[in-house]
């Protein structure tokens, strides 16, 4: 893959990695923790939550990891924008900059959603508390918090296509405008010797 010219593999493998983590967070949106009150068979004054099956907090670990191999795959293969070539001047570049912010950013909330969802849920999956109250609710995840962090995927998905869509063509007008004036595009001021 050269520089400067967008590969449809890059492309292909950030939307597929992308999706795989949305279907990830709405699966585990779907699969989330609840609990219901169970009386103590032995002391019947006793209540406690039991809670069903953890397997959100799995679907949520793997939309986190799906999701964050794919935001790696491209800041390796742009090379975060701060290493390597400098891109053209212009609108190409600073659309690049823009969504380049932008997605970093819905990538920051979407790993939070995901993240703070799979902490919660298998916290909430493990606790088990006995009291005396009749009015004693299951304390659960909030319905939400993955489809948020789903939500955040796909903008983040959006926006990292647009990226390196602006990256490829201001590196590409980077490398047009060395080739056609034969030297860097930064301006040079040429030394001659004193004669």
């Amino acid at each position: 893959m050269g520089e400067g010219k967008g590969s449809s593999l890059v492309y292909l493998l950030v939307v597929v990695l992308s999706l795989v983590a949305f279907g990830f967070a709405i699966a585990a949106e779907r699969r989330r923790s609840t609990g219901r009150i169970e009386i103590d068979p032995t002391n019947g004054n006793y209540t406690f939550c039991v809670y069903d099956s953890d397997v959100a907090t799995g679907y949520g670990v793997g939309a986190f990891l799906f999701l964050f191999s794919s935001e790696s795959l491209l800041m390796a293969v742009t090379k975060c924008m701060c290493f390597g070539r400098p891109l053209a001047p212009g609108g190409s570049r600073a659309w690049a900059i823009i969504y380049f912010s932008s997605s970093l950013l819905t990538f920051l909330i979407a790993e939070a959603c995901l993240v703070a969802g799979a902490a919660k849920n298998a916290y909430h999956t493990k606790y088990r508390g006995m009291v005396y109250a009749q009015s004693w609710t299951c304390e659960s995840l909030r319905k939400g918090v993955f489809i948020a962090g789903a939500v955040f995927v796909v903008f983040t998905m959006i926006l990292n296509v647009y990226f390196y869509m602006y990256f490829t063509k201001a590196t590409r007008q980077a490398a047009a405008r060395k080739t056609t004036t034969g030297r860097p595009s930064s301006s040079t001021v040429g030394m001659a010797g004193y004669a």
